[in-house]
């Protein structure tokens, strides 16, 4: 991973040309802009060639860039480790308007801590990918389980559920967060946009890619 290797590739980069090529764009994890400021502590020249990103590519869903607020990141739950911090974010952009882009959790390369608590073995689980769907039962178990603010509704909040933008197999999807929970969007990555005010534009958008339950 990036974070435990970012000593030795700065040490590489003090003598040799280091390209670190990432998924997204550059600056938008703290890991990579903590690694910019360091190297140019060490007076290492860093050029950044920007990339495509969900934050850009999200556009193609139909609801406007410039009616979005702050992104959230929505992790998956673990047992009784279920987060509810995001909710706050979400409540703040549904107040003003706002759509909120969240971002769904990817766990690769999770070591088994069961495994390496009993046998003393570093053993990774397989690659997990949080859906659509997992996100939507994570929200609406907030929601109506443990904050109850109406924030959210089952019936009333519109989303739109991204797979996959860029592919040709790109899916787009929009519906109630109750709606979702019906839908396949297929494999990953997914991406879950709750939708705040929108306007005319906006809406017919929404009616293009309207779940259609067969």
């Amino acid at each position: 991973m990036v974070e435990s290797n970012s000593d030795n590739i700065l040490e590489g980069a003090k003598s040799e040309d280091v390209a670190l090529l990432i998924v997204g764009d550059p600056f938008c994890a703290t890991t990579h802009t903590d690694m910019f400021l360091r190297a140019a502590e060490l007076g290492i020249k860093v050029r950044i060639i920007h990339n495509a990103s969900i934050m850009n590519a999200i556009g193609s869903c139909g609801l406007q860039l410039y009616n979005f607020g702050q992104t959230v990141s929505i992790p998956l739950f673990q047992g009784n480790w279920k987060p509810d911090s995001f909710y706050d974010k979400i409540e703040v952009n549904m107040k003003a308007g706002l759509h909120t882009l969240c971002l769904l959790d990817i766990k690769v390369k999770e070591p088994n801590l069961e495994i390496m608590e009993t046998r003393g073995k570093i053993v990774y689980d397989p690659p997990r990918y949080m859906t659509v769907k997992e996100a939507c039962e994570q929200l609406l178990y907030i929601e109506e389980e443990v904050r109850k603010q109406g924030v959210l509704s089952r019936t009333e909040t519109r989303c739109v559920g991204v797979a996959r933008l860029g592919q040709d197999d790109q899916t787009i999807v929009s519906g109630t967060l109750g709606e979702m929970l019906e839908v396949d969007m297929g494999a990953p990555l997914h991406s879950l946009i709750i939708a705040g005010e929108v306007h005319h534009i906006e809406e017919e958008m929404l009616k293009f890619y309207a779940y259609k339950k067969e």
